[in-house]
């Protein structure tokens, strides 16, 4: 695998590479400008990691009065590379319509941490959103992950492991609340590590991943107890909250039986589950903008009530170098 792909494992192209000081302030601006008020580096892990913090935007004008439901995105980047604030246009385009407060979700990358650090760092974050929704007047019942490649697969394994205390960690002061999330929007997350994310062009499973084996700390053959602990296959139970997967058919860095496999998996059990493909779309497909608002449209009807059908027809790639 050649390293530092352009779209490695989704790596935000605004977030990759830039000054984050510079991108920060385009999002303070941008939030102002969207009639949102913007906390940023709001701290979930009881310390001043700049990766273990949330970013909250919130509409200054909201649809209603109650409280509002939560969108939390978690950005990709193969575990290694990415930050939350490659989600913040994404947030800020769903908070602005009044019907959602979005939070960007950071998590300790590999070069610092291996698995499970992800998904604790998540696990905080979302206790965090829960700790603070009377403050903030958020629907403490109603959180949405939403997630591309690594972010996918962490806002996946969120959405499997609610009932898992082996995956909880301990971070941050917040321990006393749920971790557990209501719906899950999964553009094209690894599903399943016992399985290689990669073929080759004669269909055949590629051994070396180094994303891979930065998160686990070697193969997925090598690290085959920590390949299936880090699965969210792994954890799939008919309590699960609602999910969405979409997925490039082409996808060559993460391959569509991933999202075939956890779609299969929570069917099996119960759980409501549609998988939207990407006809022939490859990993960068799911930047599609109807996959953002079908997945809107996903999480409306899970957490707002809003009676609709979700299209689940694929969607046809856009030709490359388009958005």
């Amino acid at each position: 695998m050649k390293r530092l792909l352009p779209l490695f494992l989704l790596v935000s192209a605004t977030a990759f590479g830039q000054d984050l000081g510079a991108l920060k302030q385009r999002m303070l601006e941008s939030a102002e400008k969207s009639g949102l008020e913007a906390r940023l580096d709001q701290p979930y892990a009881g310390n001043e990691n700049p990766k273990q913090m949330v970013d909250v935007y919130l509409p200054k004008k909201r649809g209603s009065d109650k409280p509002l439901p939560v969108i939390a995105l978690i950005h990709g980047g193969g575990w290694v590379n990415g930050d939350r604030l490659g989600y913040g246009a994404t947030a800020i385009q769903l908070a602005r319509t009044g019907n959602w407060a979005a939070v960007t979700v950071g998590y300790r990358l590999t070069k610092e941490a291996r698995w499970p650090s992800q998904v604790h760092d998540c696990k905080a974050a979302i206790r965090w959103i829960r700790a603070h929704a009377r403050e903030l007047n958020l629907d403490a019942d109603k959180i949405a992950v939403w997630g591309s490649s690594a972010g996918g697969h962490l806002s996946s394994l969120l959405g499997t492991s609610g009932d898992v205390k082996e995956l909880e960690g301990g971070l941050g002061p917040n321990t006393a609340f749920s971790s557990r999330v209501q719906c899950v929007v999964n553009l094209c997350g690894p599903e399943d590590f016992t399985q290689s994310l990669m073929f080759d062009k004669d269909g055949k499973p590629m051994a070396k991943d180094d994303a891979v084996s930065g998160l686990l700390g070697g193969s997925r053959t090598e690290k085959h107890a920590e390949a299936v602990a880090a699965s969210p296959v792994t954890y799939v139970s008919k309590d699960d909250p609602p999910f969405i997967n979409f997925h490039g058919s082409k996808d060559m860095r993460v391959a569509f039986l991933h999202a075939e496999a956890i779609h299969a998996a929570l069917q099996r059990a119960g759980v409501p589950s549609l998988l939207v493909p990407i006809t022939d779309g490859g990993h960068g497909s799911v930047n599609h903008p109807e996959v953002k608002v079908r997945g809107e449209k996903f999480a409306d009807k899970v957490l707002r009530g809003i009676d609709s059908t979700i299209d689940t027809t694929p969607i046809p790639a856009l030709p490359e170098g388009k958005k």
